[in-house]
């Protein structure tokens, strides 16, 4: 069984940083697209990137765009999320998620079509 767990999230200032990490555990690893989500109170999950495991293509969501970067280390399982400018309303919890094969009909930026999660770690942007 494979555990994604994140960690690096916090409370920061606006206009701050913050780096989150997610590392993927286990023996039977296997992805073609990684991503981050985040739900904030009230709301519903949305995506906010993605990452193609082999290419290391990447596609935001509007408001992340020249923000926010989504890197992977192959080697140690991992996948980050760079955020940098940070706003209030980029409060949330944010979470990893793993799609394990491909599906021409997905999009790949709605929760559904991904297999595996992390636990989510909190990120709070001061005003």
């Amino acid at each position: 069984q494979v555990q994604f767990v994140e960690s690096g999230g916090g409370l920061v200032q606006a206009g701050g940083s913050l780096t989150l990490s997610c590392t993927a555990s286990g023996s039977t690893f296997r992805s073609y697209i990684m991503a981050w989500f985040r739900q904030a109170p009230g709301a519903e999950r949305e995506f906010v990137g993605r990452i193609w495991w082999t290419t290391g293509q990447t596609f935001y969501r509007d408001s992340a765009k020249g923000r926010f970067t989504i890197s992977r280390d192959s080697a140690k399982n991992t996948v980050f999320l760079q955020m940098t400018s940070l706003k209030p309303e980029d409060t949330a919890i944010y979470y990893c998620a793993n799609s394990r094969d491909i599906h021409e009909t997905y999009t790949y930026v709605r929760s559904h079509e991904f297999d595996d999660w992390g636990q989510g770690t909190q990120v709070t942007v001061s005003s």
